[in-house]
């Protein structure tokens, strides 16, 4: 469905992607990375609004930029909030589907159909202006869906909802995505994961790991974690550390402070405090490393670049 070889966009001289290299096949992928990691640009190429500096893009086969045939087969909802705000939800989406080449007639029972399956059926009617910016989302979910495309590309499209509409919006796409293919951009592991859907994750405009969620999962626990200790005596206490075997790397932070390298954060704490309190050793502080998706997209940029253990 989507094959991207060797593939770079710049501006200027930043770097959107950088050498990104993946096959997906028909079925549903969410692209998972922090804010800035390249997800909107890789997106801009999929959908054939960016060019790319180096490399080939293909899209079912035909390179998507300025190509009609395969720009009709995409729906897109793109992270920016809708800047016309005169026009209602009704006359948006009838004109999105009008442009995907439908007459006027289907175009409006199209969109009313669309409309009420995210829950706008009675907002239809009112300027875009006047709806929260979770109805404007819905809109703009509404405009992708509705001319049935064959692949449904999503960039954080469950920003601004409230839990019960995030949940709905969710088994809506993800009941969509049973009989057609979606590619869904988020910062949120927990929304690819309620999508059931593979994952490609990007950091700074590289392609780091794809697979299954299990699969991920299982790569990030391969990976050593960090536990951060700060007490009176570290050279002590990292003596008595080196001796759990639990510890698989120290290194020493400031004159207080060292880091233990460990598979095994929780047991390893626990031994370094009942050693710390055998030797009479204050600990001012003890963190586990950095568990948000930016530590662990770190780990994955080690693996991937061949420096991690």
């Amino acid at each position: 469905m989507i094959s991207l070889s060797h593939v770079t966009k710049l501006y200027g001289s930043v770097i959107g992607v950088n050498d990104v290299t993946v096959d997906l096949g028909a079925g549903a992928y969410g692209l998972l990375g922090p804010n800035g990691a390249g997800k909107t640009t890789f997106l801009g190429l999929v959908t054939g609004q960016l060019r790319p500096s180096i490399g080939v893009v293909r899209v079912f086969g035909e390179r998507p930029f300025c190509n009609a045939r395969v720009l009709r087969r995409i729906g897109y909802c793109p992270a920016s909030d809708l800047t016309e705000r005169s026009a209602t939800p009704r006359e948006w989406v009838r004109y999105l589907v009008q442009l995907s080449g439908f007459t006027p007639a289907a175009a409006r029972r199209l969109a009313e159909e669309t409309l009420e399956q995210v829950g706008l059926g009675e907002a239809a009617g009112r300027p875009l202006s006047t709806l929260s910016k979770g109805m404007r989302q819905r809109a703009k979910l509404a405009g992708a869906m509705a001319h049935d495309p064959d692949l449904l590309v999503l960039d954080e499209p469950f920003d601004g909802l409230d839990p019960v509409a995030r949940h709905e919006l969710v088994t809506l796409v993800r009941t969509w995505a049973r009989s057609r293919s979606l590619l869904v951009a988020s910062h949120l592991l927990h929304e690819v994961e309620a999508l059931q859907a593979g994952l490609a994750v990007i950091l700074g405009g590289r392609l780091v790991a794809s697979g299954s969620v299990h699969e991920i999962n299982q790569l990030i626990d391969t990976l050593p974690s960090e536990v951060r200790v700060v007490s009176t005596a570290p050279r002590r206490l990292a003596e008595l550390a080196c001796r759990c075997p639990e510890a698989e790397a120290v290194r020493f932070v400031g004159a207080d402070a060292f880091i233990v390298d460990t598979r095994a954060p929780r047991l390893l704490a626990d031994r370094v405090v009942e050693a710390a309190n055998a030797e009479g050793i204050l600990i001012r502080e003890l963190v586990p490393g950095d568990r948000s998706l930016e530590g662990i997209f770190g780990r994955l940029v080690q693996v991937h670049r061949g420096v991690a253990p």
